[in-house]
């Protein structure tokens, strides 16, 4: 008998990647393995994202193309996951009538015993209700994971913030944080099965356990810097009106915590940071990264920014450029801004031309990536220490002076810069001498969004990892 196939197409955040790997986990259990092809599956699920109109569109357009295919294959189940389902609910069966279920996102853990429905009885279904049971919610340890050395934990879900602009907190739920040795239990699974890196997930993280009387978040993450086995911690979001001395101070103290944050600022105007409901000011945003940098003089500090909220001027728009400049970030994520169903700005008078936001966020993206490039160039000359996670995606091979076959790997600084680098492909086990290790490599060329760089032979850093040799063209 054959195996059922899955296919999930993954729209959207890295708590979206967590939850198809839940979601794969949890049909496993009904006897289905993942493929990458739509056209071979049994069961295709959509996992979308409605934070900005444009992934909510990447997600109609895909789904609205299976339709032939569901003509094709009668039995095929067409399931429509995520944000946009949870918003949209069973407005999705009316404008997609072939779609079998249409399911939240706290529902994943009930998925299995709906499919089962919808195998027998060849009904639709919608499940888009709010789990209140925060232990039928934790996610499955350990089963139909693959093996990578890098892994998202989610450790906490949902918003309490109210931002103006964003559904979260009605597409999410409310803010809720999981039990910390169930956490601990998840990671020690992970780096059992081959993770050296993990990076914790949440909407707040600098928030975590507040509500429930847990640790605070330092308190976790000194917890996970003690396991053994794990190189590198990484965390993402982190909101800045709740970030606090205590856990600044984390990334001097504490040796896995990588010397990056990823801290949203959205706007340099504090007019709009108040329409935005921010409940923070711009003054407060430059202390607070001038704190990192006094503590930690090396950190690597991104942001979000959206271009064109309603009644943004000039002026402002002038004020979040010089938020740039002042800052010099290392690297951002930058959007034009676009009404969302459910959220507060909708109803915002002053609206921006589509033309004057794209104007804007190519002014601001231009800006960015001369400050991108000349932080990239400084670099060039030094040895960085990176995690080799595996093959480029570029899969670019060459030749050595020696003639030796060689192939492109990629890894990470600790500031989250992506290294390049070629390693000999013909080396015995050379598609795990690199994998998952702390290498030491000299960068020899920057780019807009990477670098490029030769490992030094032998140079694999002194944290019980061996050296290999490594040969550069």
């Amino acid at each position: 008998m054959n195996a059922k196939l899955l296919h999930i197409n993954t729209i959207g955040c890295q708590m979206n990647v967590y939850d198809s790997e839940q979601i794969a986990a949890h049909m496993a259990q009904l006897g289905y393995q993942q493929t990458s092809s739509p056209q071979a599956a049994d069961l295709i699920i959509v996992n979308t994202c409605t934070i900005r109109e444009k992934a909510e569109q990447k997600a109609y357009s895909f789904i609205g193309r299976l339709a032939r295919l569901k003509r094709k294959k009668s039995h095929l189940i067409i399931g429509i996951g995520g944000c946009v389902a949870q918003q949209e609910g069973e407005k999705i069966l009316d404008r997609l009538p072939f779609v079998d279920i249409v399911f939240g996102t706290q529902a994943i853990h009930r998925l299995p015993l709906l499919i089962r429905q919808i195998e027998k009885k060849r009904c639709q279904i919608v499940d888009i209700e709010m789990a209140a049971d925060t232990q039928a919610t934790e996610p499955i340890i350990g089963l139909h994971r693959e093996t990578s050395v890098s892994r998202f934990v989610t450790i906490m879900r949902g918003c309490d913030n109210y931002c103006s602009y964003c559904v979260v907190p009605f597409v999410r739920g409310r803010e809720t944080s999981r039990q910390p040795d169930k956490i601990i239990q998840e990671i020690r699974t992970l780096i059992d099965n081959g993770a050296k890196e993990v990076t914790l997930l949440g909407q707040n993280v600098n928030s975590y356990g507040k509500k429930e009387g847990l640790c605070s978040f330092p308190e976790l993450l000194a917890r996970i810097d003690e396991l053994e086995g794990l190189l590198r911690l990484r965390f993402t979001t982190s909101h800045p009106k709740d970030l606090k001395g205590n856990l600044i101070r984390s990334f001097k103290d504490l040796n896995k915590l990588c010397h990056h944050i990823h801290l949203p600022v959205q706007s340099g105007s504090n007019k709009i940071l108040k329409q935005m409901n921010r409940k923070y000011t711009r003054e407060l945003y430059l202390d607070k990264v001038l704190k990192l940098r006094d503590t930690c003089s090396d950190i690597a500090v991104t942001s979000d920014i959206i271009v064109g909220f309603p009644g943004e001027t000039e002026a402002d728009f002038e004020d979040t450029l010089d938020l740039i400049k002042t800052v010099e970030y290392d690297g951002l994520f930058a959007f034009q801004y676009s009404d969302r169903p459910t959220s507060p700005s909708v109803h915002l008078p002053d609206k921006v031309s589509d033309s004057q936001k794209k104007e804007r966020l190519q002014i601001l993206l231009a800006m960015q990536d001369a400050i991108t490039r000349k932080k990239n160039q400084a670099l060039v000359g030094s040895i960085q220490e990176i995690l080799a996670e595996g093959f480029s995606k570029k899969e670019i091979s060459g030749k050595s002076a020696n003639g030796r076959q060689l192939a492109q790997w990629m890894g990470r600084t600790s500031t989250n810069n992506i290294v390049n680098f070629y390693h000999d492909y013909d080396a015995p086990d050379s598609g795990q001498a690199h994998s998952g290790k702390l290498i030491n490599v000299r960068i020899e060329k920057a780019f807009s969004h990477s670098l490029w760089g030769k490992p030094l032979a032998g140079a694999s850093t002194a944290k019980g990892v061996k050296g290999v040799e490594c040969y550069a063209a």
